[in-house]
């Protein structure tokens, strides 16, 4: 009978067994950092080469050293940069280039090469040159929100149609503005955060700044000469004389003040010198400016280019309007929420005309004032368009002043509830050329009080949207279901 085996012996069997493995698996397990270990070794051993070859490595002699873990190669690197950075162009979604740029630190660099447009958060990733290295083809930056000094994770968030940024929790103890002057960066550290925004990005087309000063935007029109867009913020006289540089400008929206949020001032000074260094301005807005008659006039004798005007919430003192005949080549004028479109316009001899102007929009607009109504519309009597939104005032006595208007082709009138049919009908009579119509929410307008004659006009129109008394569609769309009447159906829950 054989006695049973010496447990001594087994044991250094054992050893000898797991000395002679030279893979990494014990006991059907994976040790994570042998695994690692024969990853790094491998790729030292099998290096992908650069010359785009696809010639395969000799497999080892070994079969039982092969792992499933360590084997993998990855393929992307027999891509080159600029066939990777054609695939990631291809992609239209902005949230995939952010996953894809997480994949590996390659992918991280060329997808910040698709990357063109850019809200800026921290001022010292821009200060660090970060900015620039991670996303060399920047076209468009808008720097506001760095520029406002807030707490870290702050939650409160101040956004409006001309601007958006972060708030502290001290707001409330801002007298009356959400941001004050100490909120905002330093002009010397904006400059320098745009000079090296302007070393690193030369080919910018578009830019948002705040409490730039002139030595920021000279750098800026040195080293970007591509630049045609430009947004100001809280901007004053001095800091304009900067923008001379600029030699291929077309775009400019100069914001000096903005209510309740932030002050500061643009006057006639600042226009003049706008209208000196600017004299290839396409489109101009300026938002909160201060000035008079002069400031404008400037602005038209030098901007010849000029086609496209906006005054939004100006603080003009009375008789700018004057200053509109001097833009001979302006197509469109837009005024929005403005309190007063001019408090003293003058005699109407010394009003003049803007000859070229076919467009003429009022939004958001107080216009009780029959004078200053009445003069915008002398200046402008050579429109073609007329939009009217959400004005404020504009009663029949003040919708009358349109009659002198008379190439007019298409008009739009939208939440003007002091109108009426009669007042409406009154004038747009009077337009031979009147072919589009558009009428919405205008609730003293009734359908029941069409006139034969208006009708008549209706059937002519090319094209007419008529929606004018809300009420009345709602009570059409009513009609039948008892609905809203006394005594009418009632509906309960079980």
């Amino acid at each position: 009978m054989s006695s049973p085996p010496d447990k001594n012996q087994i044991l250094n069997n054992n050893q000898r067994r797991r000395s002679s493995w030279s893979g990494p698996f014990i006991n059907d397990r994976v040790d994570p950092n042998e695994a690692l270990r024969q990853a790094l070794l491998k790729l030292r051993l099998h290096p992908v080469p650069n010359s785009g070859s696809t010639t395969e490595s000799e497999p080892d002699s070994d079969s039982s050293n092969r792992n499933p873990v360590v084997s993998a190669q990855d393929y992307t690197l027999l891509l080159s940069d600029e066939l990777l950075l054609k695939v990631f162009n291809k992609v239209k979604d902005d949230k995939q280039h952010l996953s894809n740029s997480l994949v590996c630190r390659r992918w991280c660099v060329v997808c910040g090469r698709v990357v063109g447009s850019v809200k800026l958060l921290d001022w010292e990733f821009l200060e660090s040159g970060r900015l620039s290295f991670r996303f060399p083809n920047l076209v468009d930056v808008d720097l506001v929100r760095g520029c406002v000094r807030y707490e870290r994770n702050s939650g409160i968030l101040l956004s409006n149609k001309l601007v958006e940024v972060y708030l502290s929790s001290r707001v409330v103890e801002n007298d009356g503005l959400f941001v004050r002057k100490e909120d905002v960066l330093d002009s010397r550290a904006i400059d320098g955060g745009v000079r090296v925004l302007a070393e690193g990005c030369r080919n910018l087309r578009r830019i948002v700044l705040m409490n730039v000063s002139e030595e920021g935007l000279s750098c800026l029109a040195k080293e970007c000469e591509l630049l045609q867009e430009m947004e100001l913020h809280y901007c004053s006289d001095m800091a304009l004389r900067g923008i001379y540089n600029f030699q291929n400008l077309q775009i400019l929206k100069l914001i000096g003040s903005i209510s309740g949020v932030y002050d500061s001032v643009v006057s006639d000074i600042g226009m003049t010198i706008l209208a000196q260094g600017c004299r290839r301005l396409l489109k101009l807005e300026l938002v909160g400016c201060e000035g008079s008659y002069d400031g404008i006039k400037a602005i038209g004798q030098c901007c010849q280019m000029l086609e496209e005007l906006t005054i939004c919430n100006h603080r003009m003192e009375g008789g700018w309007l004057s200053g509109l005949s001097y833009y001979e080549n302006l197509k469109t004028l837009r005024i929005q929420s403005c309190k007063n479109i001019d408090e003293n316009p003058g005699p109407d001899e010394h009003l003049g005309l803007c000859p070229m102007l076919e467009e003429l929009h009022l939004r958001r607009c107080q216009m009780r004032d029959k004078n200053g109504v009445k003069a915008l519309f002398s200046v402008c009597r050579t429109v073609r368009e007329l939009v009217l939104e959400d004005c404020w005032g504009l009663g029949n006595t003040i919708f009358a002043a349109a009659t002198i208007f008379r190439g007019i082709r298409s008009l739009s009138l939208e939440g003007c509830s002091l109108l009426t049919t009669e007042g409406l009908e009154s004038v747009i009579l009077s337009w031979e050329e009147l072919n589009r119509l558009r009428v919405v929410s205008c609730n003293n307008v009734k359908d029941s009080e069409i006139t034969p004659a208006l009708a008549t006009l209706f059937s002519v129109l090319k094209e007419l949207k008529w929606g004018p008394d809300s009420r009345s569609l709602l009570s059409a769309g009513l009609a039948g279901s008892e609905i809203g009447r006394k005594g009418g159906r009632s509906f309960w829950r079980k």
